[in-house]
This record gives C-alpha cells, sequence and structure tokens, in this order.
C-alpha cells in the first residue's frame, strides 16, 4: 500500500473476542501516531484465525504501534476483507486483512520485505501449516520475523530455504550467546532517571500497550522517557533497548535487563525509563515480574488490571487476583510502591469503567484510570503526582 508517506498505527485495545472495549463517547479520542516511512522494511503480517485475540497480541500490537515495519496488510482467513484498524479499534487505519500469503503479494507493486509471524500461541512453536506459509515467504524473497520460543533460524529446513534463497531469520527470542550475558552487578543504582515498571495482574492484560502511551504522553509534556521491552512484540515494534526476558536463562535475566536500562540511561539520559511489564508476580506460570523488580528496581509501579476477568489468561481454573493483593505482594516482595492503577476494559461497558475507576480509587487511595478510554494526560498526571520533581519548570520572560 503506497498511498501515504507515513502509516498510522494504533495503540487501542480490540472491538472482537475478549478485549472487546466500552461503548466509546465523544471525550475519547483513538491515539493515533505517524511514525513510520517509507524508508524502513515493509512487511505483511501473519496471524491466521487469531487477528484481534489474545493469541494474535503480536500482530494486534503491530498495526497499532510500529517504528521498526512499515505493515503493509495482515493475514487472516476468518476477517478477510476488513480493515484492521476497524477490527481492532474501530477506527479505519487502511491496513487490510487478506485471505493469504498470495493475497498479501499481488496487492503490492514490490514483494514485501518481510513477513512477520504475529502470533504468541501458548505452545511457542510453529504448526505445520503455519510452516509452510513461512516456506512459502522465503521462497518469495521475503526476509522472516518470529517471535516463537521455537528458534526458526535453528530449523533444518527453513535454514537451508533461506540460505538459499539469501533472506535473513531473525528470531527475536533468542537470546544473546551466554558467554556474553552478565550478571547483575548492581549498576542499575547509578541511574539517575526515575525508573517506572508497568506490571499487570496476569498475562495478555495491556502492560505493553499501556507503557507504550505513557511514553509517549511523558515525552509530549517534555518529560524525555525510554521504554525498555522485554518481549518480542516490543522489540519488533522498534524498541531501542530491551531484550526478551523470558528466553534468557534465570540466572541471567536480572543483569541482562539491567544491562539494558544501564545501556538506556547513557544512550539517551532520560528522566524517566518506563520497564515493560510481563505476567504477573503472583501468577505461577511465569517467573519474569520477579526478574523484573530485581533487576530493575524501579522506583515506582504502575499495575493494569482488568476488573471483569473472571480468572488467568490460559488457566480457566485459576481465578483473577485484585488488584489489592496483587499490591501487597509487589511492595513486599520489592523495595518500591504502586503509584497507579490502570485498566483493561475487556468486557466492560463505558459506564463500568467509570465505576471501576471511583471504586478502585477510593479503596486503593491512588489514582485509578483506563489508558485507552480516558485521557491519556490521566497518565502523565499519575507520575506527576508521585514525582513532582518531574514537573516542567515554566519560562519567565526577561523583564
Amino acid at each position: 500500500m503506497e498511498t501515504d508517506n507515513v502509516e498510522k498505527s494504533m495503540t487501542r485495545l480490540s472491538i472482537r473476542g475478549p478485549q472487546a472495549p466500552p461503548d466509546l463517547s465523544a471525550r475519547h479520542r483513538a491515539y493515533t501516531t505517524n511514525e513510520v516511512t517509507k524508508g524502513v522494511p515493509t512487511a505483511v503480517v501473519y496471524c491466521e484465525g487469531n487477528f484481534g485475540q489474545t493469541d494474535g497480541k503480536t500482530a494486534n500490537g503491530l498495526v497499532r504501534h510500529s517504528q521498526a515495519y512499515r505493515v503493509l496488510s495482515v493475514i487472516d482467513s476468518e476477517l478477510e476483507g476488513r480493515d484492521s484498524g476497524l477490527v481492532l479499534d474501530d477506527i479505519c487505519n487502511q491496513i487490510p486483512i487478506v485471505e493469504d500469503l498470495e493475497a498479501a503479494v499481488t496487492r503490492e507493486v514490490n514483494i514485501p520485505d518481510t513477513l512477520i509471524y504475529g502470533m504468541a500461541p501458548s505452545t511457542g512453536k510453529l504448526s505445520l501449516s503455519d510452516r509452510e506459509v513461512v516456506l512459502d515467504a522465503i521462497a518469495l524473497g521475503m526476509n522472516i520475523v518470529s517471535g516463537l520460543h521455537e528458534y526458526l533460524g535453528d530449523d533444518p529446513e527453513i535454514s537451508i530455504a533461506a540460505n538459499a534463497a539469501n533472506v535473513t531469520i531473525r528470531d527475536i527470542r533468542k537470546p544473546r550467546p551466554s558467554k556474553d550475558m552478565r550478571l547483575f552487578d548492581g549498576s542499575v543504582s547509578e541511574v539517575k532517571a526515575i525508573r517506572i515498571a508497568v506490571l499487570g495482574t496476569d498475562c495478555a492484560i495491556g502492560k505493553r500497550t499501556t507503557a507504550t502511551i505513557l511514553a509517549r504522553e511523558l515525552n509530549a509534556c517534555g518529560i524525555k522517557t525510554v521504554l525498555v521491552g522485554t518481549g518480542q512484540t516490543g522489540l519488533m515494534q522498534g524498541a531501542k533497548y530491551g531484550i526478551a526476558m523470558d528466553a534468557v536463562p534465570p540466572q541471567f535475566c536480572c543483569g541482562e535487563l539491567e544491562r539494558a536500562i544501564v545501556a538506556a540511561s547513557r544512550g539517551d539520559e532520560p528522566d524517566v525509563i518506563l520497564i515493560e511489564g510481563q505476567g504477573a508476580l503472583s501468577h505461577p506460570a511465569f517467573c519474569t515480574s520477579a526478574f523484573i523488580l530485581r533487576g530493575s528496581q524501579p522506583h515506582a509501579v504502575i499495575l493494569q488490571h482488568a476488573p471483569k476477568r473472571a480468572h488467568r489468561c490460559d488457566f480457566p481454573s485459576m481465578p483473577m487476583p485484585g488488584p489489592k493483593s496483587e499490591i501487597a505482594l509487589i511492595e513486599a516482595f520489592a523495595d518500591t510502591r504502586v503509584i497507579g492503577i490502570t485498566l483493561n476494559h475487556e468486557a466492560m461497558k463505558d459506564a463500568e469503567v467509570d465505576r471501576a475507576i471511583n471504586r478502585l480509587s477510593r479503596s486503593l487511595g491512588i489514582p485509578v484510570t483506563d489508558a485507552l478510554t480516558r485521557p491519556e494526560v490521566h497518565l502523565s498526571d499519575m507520575v506527576l503526582a508521585a514525582f513532582p520533581q518531574l514537573r516542567p519548570v515554566p519560562l519567565v520572560a526577561a523583564e
């Protein structure tokens, strides 16, 4: 799609499936940015049967926000013919959903540069049908980007095909060689920037989206902010600093995150460093939140919560915790404080979001907002209330 010099990328929750938003009123605006120019690689995002769903969160995130790729189309035969922005956000973004790889390629003047595997299945592995799509894309001369736990570059069949076609395989989750990894050494304590981790009460609950919006809003306020990515989607989107923490050996997780934060501090000298959360500290299936709290040593935490989510994602027999117990656990585990709650409004109507904001703010005594359906300034206000020293000093005209 070559009609504009830039792509519009959205940052809102899906209107399809479990992340459906409430009815939006006039006071809620879409978060749009013009970030990606024609100078970056073009990409087709493969998300068969999962676009707008939890397992399609990588594709969802790339359609809403990407600095590293110019997304041309999304592959999902179940939604073929629809606009991806309308599916996700009820706002047209002119990135179409197509039936298959052939349709994605034939609609373009030139073969797209890249096929991005846009799903995050719980197995972390490539299915047989998906493998054929990857091999077909390689045969067309397309590079492959994958965030699976299964490294496609190590797969003999895929690797041989890629070498023959002279294309690259980028396995986002593949960590650095262990000889190059570092252990935690405490150097994060020398970082001058205020460090805020965006954690959650569950996985796939919107932590990355909230962190992305908050970073943009703080920068717009003149508060230089850098977001350190900790998962495959954030790195695909173009995070300058970060690691895929769930692929790093446990003994190196804290040190590798510390390395990324120190690099962000030295490279950009920001006022604030946001750290993208993973999983939940209380979730028995994930350890990444513990490593994030230890490795980043955050001054504060913002907690993302879905009030209407009955059970943990992919664990129907495991009830969701409430924010109060998660806050107590976080503050007992680390020398930090939770400064606010952000809501994932899945399955909630707008009036329910209002009631949840009022109820939680009263009971917990901290600010509560929804990053996607309430003004973004509420996020920056949450940070400024906790750290008033960040408020820009107004310029005084000389007399």
